[in-house]
């Protein structure tokens, strides 16, 4: 399907996921930047509510498991609907809670709505794609992360006018709300005999460098899409499991290097070059940055080379980041070094979304929730792993867990490969 040629309602649908993977960001920043506010109302201490944020994630992978089979039963659409609606008006609890036990109730609510908002709103991008006939995903992650800026922006401002915490959260509320209502009629439908026939045809075909056979570090097993009008080979349903479980460890890896760097690329710098605070958040800068800028990108170098490429590439990139960061001494070459992590990383985890979101004609909800909630432990266990660790070694020989989790990335980048399979 040519570009020129694309439905006008595909295209609308298209802005809309963008508007929805932006509100997603959007919300979180909302929570995030108003934490100090709120532990100051709340009276927690630190340690509290840290226990309270991994709750938050604990929910948010509730979520993802409860919409994927919803999804695939309802339709994206209408889970994003009613998941966008959660997070909206949950976002309020937080900044409504007065003690412990009420913000632990809002959290959970809040987590709850976003898990399953994830899972939803990336199937509705995938059924979008899928119209494409093109790789459009890590455009779509590019605006959760412009969402996220904007709302940290914005919240930040509020805070700086001297704002109640209340009013702001209300008024995010209220405005995510009014978007839900007007961008969920503009999504794709996506349940009963429509979902099955557009499920039933051969994923896109991103480039011929896909078409390769590539293995997927399951005792040799290979990939292969005909190029010449073939059918493609259909895979039976523990063969499915065995890709979904292969995208999920992918994804953890990736995840996990992610987490690495948002929670201790600044620790990393300060300690390891003796930096000030100040000049040891640029290393995490720089790789928001340039994480950002690849997921613009990302969908250009997949057409052009294909989704394993992108993920293998990539987290070779990555993994010569970390080389650096562990060897460099030199504050703008270690900066260089998180700028290649974050470029390395930006493409990956839309690739692995793309491919579970691809995996059966009635399950592609349920594959991909599996695929998130197993890979969003990864965002969690990352940081843990490298604080245990550092009873032990130092922060930056730590980076060796990262530097390993991408090479296996690198390995078997296979699994990420198109192919049709049957529900």
């Amino acid at each position: 399907m040519a570009t020129t040629t694309i439905d006008p309602q595909i295209r609308i649908a298209r802005a809309a996921v963008f508007v929805v993977f932006a509100l997603n960001g959007f919300l979180l920043a909302m929570w995030v930047v108003h934490i100090p506010a709120i532990t100051d109302r709340t009276g927690i201490a630190h340690s509290t509510l840290g226990m309270f944020i991994l709750m938050l994630a604990g929910a948010g992978i509730v979520g993802m498991r409860i919409a994927g089979p919803l999804a695939d039963r309802f339709g994206s659409r209408t889970v994003v609907a009613a998941a966008a609606a959660i997070a909206s008006i949950s976002v309020l609890g937080p900044g409504f809670a007065t003690g412990p036990v009420s913000l632990a109730i809002a959290l959970a609510c809040f987590g709850f709505g976003n898990g399953a908002l994830d899972v939803s709103m990336n199937t509705q991008a995938v059924h979008v794609e899928r119209a494409y006939d093109r790789p459009i995903m890590s455009a779509f992650h590019a605006l959760f992360s412009g969402g996220g800026f904007l709302g940290s922006l914005l919240g930040a401002a509020a805070q700086g006018a001297g704002w109640d915490v209340r009013l702001s959260l209300s008024l995010a509320a209220v405005a995510g709300l009014a978007i839900t209502a007007a961008l969920v009629p503009r999504l794709l439908a996506d349940t009963g005999s429509a979902a099955r026939e557009v499920n039933s045809d051969a994923p896109p075909e991103s480039s011929p460098h896909d078409h390769i056979p590539e293995s997927t570090g399951h005792g040799g097993e290979s990939e292969t899409t005909p190029q010449n009008g073939g059918k493609a080979r259909s895979t039976t349903a523990p063969n499915r499991s065995r890709k979904v479980l292969a995208l999920a460890a992918i994804a953890f890896a990736l995840l996990l290097t992610e987490g690495v760097a948002a929670d201790w690329s600044a620790l990393q710098v300060r300690d390891h070059l003796d930096v000030d605070d100040a000049t040891a958040a640029l290393a995490f800068a720089a790789f928001s940055c340039t994480m950002t800028a690849g997921r613009f990108t990302a969908d250009r170098v997949a057409g052009a080379f294909g989704r394993v490429a992108v993920v293998r590439y990539g987290t070779l990139i990555a993994a010569f980041g970390l080389v650096l960061i562990m060897a460099s001494g030199w504050m703008p070459l270690t900066l260089l070094g998180w700028a290649m992590c974050g470029l390395g990383l930006s493409g990956g985890i839309p690739q692995i979304f793309t491919a579970a979101g691809n995996l059966g004609s009635t399950t592609a909800a349920t594959d991909m929730s599996r695929v998130f909630s197993l890979g969003y432990l990864g965002l969690l266990a990352g940081p843990s792993i490298i604080g245990w660790l550092t009873a032990l070694v130092p922060l930056t020989a730590a980076m060796f867990v990262p530097l390993i989790a991408v090479l296996l990335c690198c390995r078997y980048a296979g699994a990420v490969a198109p192919q049709q399979v049957t529900g």
